[in-house]
């Protein structure tokens, strides 16, 4: 018995051991991938480049991965479904206020872009210089936006009703919220010389956008 149960534990322990370092390259290979993708686009990007990136052979990778638009995809559902649960995860709380809602699902978006910086200007690339890559980014953001924005306009329109804000049509006020958060990041590299010193210290900027931007936003929403 004590010999099947070492066994037994040795085996589990291996299997564990397996799977763990399964998880580990394909996330290295996952990290990999997407700063590739993010800096030379889907065109510029080379899977021989992510493999050694990733510290991992090319077969390897194509074990993973089976092609390159398996991999453009996986990294692409990963980032708008972040995306997703940090904003709409406060935006659908219907246990908070409303316009806590509205202002931690800003405050999300925010730090999403602020933590993926790159992503932004790599949507725009891929969708003017390949339309057909619009579709793949349009399917990812449908798929999360809108059965969401069923229930947040509800939700939205009982506020209107009881006095808290302004009416607001919901994908109007999702398209401004996006508006206002990723303009700073796409045009970071050409205000950067006409803001001067508002920009010296990023993190001092970024605070200061983010807060003018809630401000904005709820002051636009806000019943007076």
């Amino acid at each position: 018995m004590f010999v099947t149960n070492l066994f037994n534990k040795v085996v589990n322990g291996y299997s564990f051991m397996k799977e763990k370092d399964t998880k580990s390259k394909e996330q290295q290979i996952l990290l990999a991938a997407e700063q590739e993708f993010l800096l030379k686009g889907y065109d510029g990007a080379r899977t021989t480049s992510i493999a050694q990136a990733a510290g991992v052979t090319h077969a390897m990778l194509h074990y993973y991965f089976r092609t390159k638009e398996h991999l453009f995809e996986r990294i692409v559902d990963e980032k708008f479904a972040t995306m997703s649960h940090s904003m709409f995860a406060i935006m659908g709380d219907s246990s908070l206020p409303i316009l806590d809602r509205i202002k931690g699902g800003i405050e999300a978006h925010f730090d999403f872009i602020a933590a993926n910086p790159l992503l932004p200007r790599f949507v725009i690339n891929e969708i003017v210089s390949r339309p057909e890559r619009y579709e793949v980014l349009s399917k990812r953001v449908n798929d999360i936006i809108t059965t969401i924005f069923c229930g947040l306009q509800s939700d939205f329109d009982q506020a209107v009703e009881c006095g808290v804000i302004e009416r607001v049509d919901v994908k109007m006020l999702f398209i401004s919220i996006m508006s206002m958060n990723v303009f700073p990041f796409v045009a970071y590299p050409f205000i950067e010389p006409i803001m001067g010193d508002l920009m010296a210290d990023r993190e001092r900027f970024l605070a200061a956008r983010k807060a003018e931007n809630v401000e904005t936003i709820l002051r636009r929403i806000k019943k007076q």
